[in-house]
């Protein structure tokens, strides 16, 4: 049975209901529908949430068969309910690029989902809408400002990085030429379309505590140099304030349920190689006032959105998890160990104990900031017994705590013994996260501290443009930023080939961007995909509606 024909047998509650159970008032809530909402900022209540659990949910480095980081959030906070802890899931908003491609939604599976699960992965609130127009209005203001007689600030083309944003695969629009046909149809130059979740806009919507300050960090996004060298920002452009009213919605987080009538909250969605990497502030905020338990994931493995949450979302709102759950699948240890993507079903304990060092390091890395591990097997029907008792040895010898979830099968009842070491860990819990590093440290030693502790590299090396970035870096002020490294997820490295846990590697920064309007800084290393394409096959092919509206092949 697939997940959108699990969903369909699931009668949804009124969002109303879930609302009050939430300990929300259902008549202030916003209605989108009879199935989501979106909630009021003026419901985060900073006094409940120094009383709230978080707890986050990351993962080994990922390989192409999924590791399921949100069937395990989603799972585990149906098992807390049940032990009759109050728990809210708090997720990214899906793109539909991955929709319409290969990876699909980001709703979950089988028994352990978010609905309703089509409006959730199509459109949803229009949130992803509202960021995409915000952006390109941006986009529009610069090249008028360039075009303008009377008003132009002088900017160099040649200096602006700001590009336009789509929420769709297309490889085509990678790099584009605009203003061509004369003179009324503006300046010539080169530039691109991202996809909407590697936008900026994107980033602050999600680290962003208010109205207020959304509207402070819109203006401080950095555009590029006058031909004097002049740095300019949003706020130079005067297009701030339209740009928040534009987001004005989209800032408020969207209530929906999960297959057991349990709250979730889903907002925002940045990538997490190039951004955060988790859902909004204000969304784990929200779910941290009503909740004695608050579930949220981040992106990819450890190295990559677990180091962006603690380094730049905790530090920014100031909230530290109580509890790690790093989800670990088997097939996954045996990609690291060196097996063929196609054998992963096969049994094969050599290829998984060759695999565990790549677990024993995200492990260590947890450790690094001084937070508890508890390792969740997600189940899988192809995993041997003698598989899982491999991990369960090596978890016992590493003296973690390990739990078998079969959530995907059996909801929350396939996550009871992790939810109760859950709890153990949590309530036990009497000290905040150790940060890698201080922001006020020079940007060279922030990028070595990641690269070396995390990364487990030997040496960080700066191409000449990194290194001229880096000083303009300096002469704007904005050294004192935390640092967010653009690096591929598949693997410890810069290097997506060296799996499992390399050594005496060099991480390369080959470039610096600025986001001063997300409030950090990104090295970039190796080649990241800021606009995806579509596979041979796109999973559109699959989808289809019929005449009565019945959505098929969304999964």
């Amino acid at each position: 049975m697939t997940d959108l024909q699990i969903a369909k047998r699931i009668t949804l509650k009124p969002i109303s209901q879930i609302a009050e159970k939430l300990g929300i008032d259902p008549e202030k809530i916003e209605m989108y529908g009879t199935n989501k909402a979106k909630i009021p900022l003026s419901f985060i209540d900073h006094k409940k949430i120094e009383k709230s659990h978080l707890i986050l949910v990351s993962a080994i480095s990922p390989t192409p068969a999924g590791e399921g980081k949100t069937t395990i959030s989603i799972g585990l906070s149906e098992a807390l309910n049940k032990l009759n802890k109050k728990t809210t899931v708090v997720l990214r908003e899906p793109s539909l690029g991955p929709v319409f491609g290969i990876k699909g939604g980001a709703t979950g599976g089988g028994y352990s989902q978010v609905l309703p699960l089509e409006d959730i992965n199509l459109h949803f609130t229009g949130d992803f809408s509202a960021i995409e127009k915000a952006h390109n209005l941006l986009s529009a203001v610069i090249d008028n400002n360039i075009q303008s007689k009377t008003k132009s600030l002088g900017l160099d083309p040649r200096t602006i990085t700001w590009k336009r944003v789509i929420d769709m695969n297309d490889r085509a629009l990678r790099r584009i030429i605009v203003g061509l046909g004369g003179t009324t149809s503006g300046i010539p130059r080169e530039t691109g379309f991202d996809i909407t979740a590697a936008s900026e806009i994107m980033a602050i919507l999600c680290i962003a505590k208010d109205l207020k300050d959304l509207k402070k960090r819109l203006g401080n996004i950095f555009i590029g140099y006058t031909f004097s060298k002049r740095p300019i920002f949003a706020k130079d452009l005067k297009v701030a304030g339209a740009m928040a009213t534009l987001l004005k919605h989209a800032l408020k987080p969207n209530l929906v349920q999960t297959i057991e009538g349990n709250p979730a909250i889903i907002h925002g969605g940045p990538f997490a190689n190039i951004a955060q990497g988790t859902n909004s502030v204000i969304g784990t905020l929200m779910g941290m006032s009503y909740s004695e338990y608050t579930v949220t994931e981040a992106g990819f493995g450890f190295d990559l959105g677990a180091e962006k949450f603690f380094d730049i979302k905790c530090q920014s709102a100031n909230i530290s998890p109580k509890a790690v759950v790093l989800t670990t699948t088997i097939r996954a240890l045996k990609y690291h160990g060196g097996a063929d993507l196609k054998s992963l079903q096969t049994p094969n304990t050599e290829a998984l104990r060759l695999g565990l060092p790549n677990l024993e390091k995200h492990l260590e890395n947890i450790k690094q900031f001084n937070v508890t591990p508890i390792i969740a097997i997600n189940k899988f029907k192809t995993d041997s017994k003698e598989e899982i008792q491999l991990i369960k040895d090596f978890s016992k010898i590493k003296n973690i705590r390990i739990a078998v979830a079969n959530v995907w099968a059996k909801g929350g009842e396939g996550a009871l013994k992790l939810a109760k070491h859950v709890i153990d860990v949590a309530e036990s819990c009497t000290t905040k996260f150790t940060p890698m590093y201080d922001w006020e440290m020079p940007i060279e030693e922030k990028i070595e501290r990641v690269a070396k502790k995390i990364y487990g590299a030997e040496h960080v090396d700066y191409n000449s443009t990194a290194k001229r970035q880096l000083r303009q870096i300096k002469e704007l002020g904005l050294e004192q930023l935390p640092i967010c490294i653009a690096k591929t997820q598949k693997s410890l490295s810069d290097n997506p080939k060296l799996l499992g846990r390399p050594k005496d590697f060099i991480i390369t920064v080959r470039e610096i961007e600025i986001a001063a309007g997300a409030g950090f800084l990104i090295p970039i290393t190796g080649d990241i995909m800021r606009m995806p394409g579509l596979p041979e096959t796109p999973a559109s092919e699959g989808i289809d509606i019929t005449d009565k509206g019945e959505i098929s092949g969304l999964f």
